[in-house]
């Protein structure tokens, strides 16, 4: 196809709407545009084709025999467009919203809350993906992942749901009784830590723990993390609104709390225009994140 010697685009518009109203203030009105500019699109487009399209006749106008087969094809033409747009919009809308976060934060903070965006919006599909691995966002695949991290993903986008605060904690069917006030105490204890984590190793380095005491860690997804806590198994090194609930009844007792600066639980997605479904999620994030 030569591109280069269709005429511009706007200028069949402003034709097609033309053809179909046969009065230059209705088409004008249809596209949102002035009459001298629908004037002027249809001047300019019977200069490019070097025929003349439509006769003035009074308000309104009629076609000429080249105007009207013009109009019969743009017609079709436009119909076509608009129906493949149509279908392309209804199928996005559609699909269904892959989301990949870490189990923890699925357990911790996703899952409690679910229900509520699910009541709010039923026409939307969700697909909820915990897993440890960065996942690769492309398009008809995961739409948004959400990581912690400093938010600085090349190539991505990405918005802070939340800063992160590290907080130790443990049950007091684990512990008893026992008022611990030195990180080295932890050491008695095993420590349970989410795969791929290294949230002890850093934070005794930040204590001034010595490096090569051995220390009983056990690592597993971040699903079985807080219920180890729960029911004793161990001490856990978690977000704070994790746990919101069972610091508040006494079932988890918190033994530390480190700010952890610039580092937080980010939105992740790829550049560019959000389709609906993606946009409505990630506002509702937002709002429960703030609440």
């Amino acid at each position: 196809m030569k591109w280069a010697d269709l005429p511009p685009l706007n200028a069949l518009r402003a034709f097609a709407a033309v053809a179909e109203t046969l009065n230059l203030s209705h088409a004008a009105k249809v596209l949102n545009v002035t009459h001298p500019a629908i004037s002027r699109q249809i001047r300019n487009l019977e200069e490019h084709l070097g025929t003349q399209l439509v006769l003035r006749k009074g308000r309104g106008v009629t076609l000429t025999s080249q105007g009207a087969a013009l109009a019969v094809t743009l017609n079709a033409s436009f119909a076509n467009i608009s129906s493949a747009i149509e279908a392309l919009g209804k199928a996005e809308a559609s699909r269904s919203l892959q989301v990949s976060m870490t189990p923890m934060f699925a357990t911790g903070f996703l899952m409690p809350r679910i229900t509520e965006f699910c009541t709010r919006h039923p026409e939307i599909e969700l697909m909820l993906n915990p897993q440890i691995e960065v996942v690769e966002l492309a398009p008809g695949g995961i739409d948004m992942t959400i990581r912690y991290g400093t938010g600085k993903w090349k190539g991505l986008q990405s918005e802070l749901l939340f800063l992160g605060c590290l907080t130790v904690v443990a049950s007091r069917s684990l512990i008893g009784k026992r008022k611990i006030t030195e990180p080295s105490e932890l050491l008695e204890y095993p420590l349970l830590q989410e795969f791929g984590s290294e949230e002890f190793a850093n934070w005794f380095e930040k204590r001034g723990v010595d490096k090569t005491i051995r220390r009983n860690v056990v690592h597993m997804p971040g699903n079985m993390l807080l219920e180890g806590a729960r029911h004793g198994d161990g001490i856990v090194a978690t977000v704070p609104r994790f746990i919101e609930s069972e610091l508040r009844s006494g079932e988890l007792v918190e033994l530390f709390r480190d700010p952890i600066p610039g580092i937080g639980y980010y939105i992740v997605t790829r550049p560019g225009v959000r389709r609906k479904p993606l946009q409505d999620f990630i506002t509702w994030l937002h709002a429960i994140s703030k609440s």
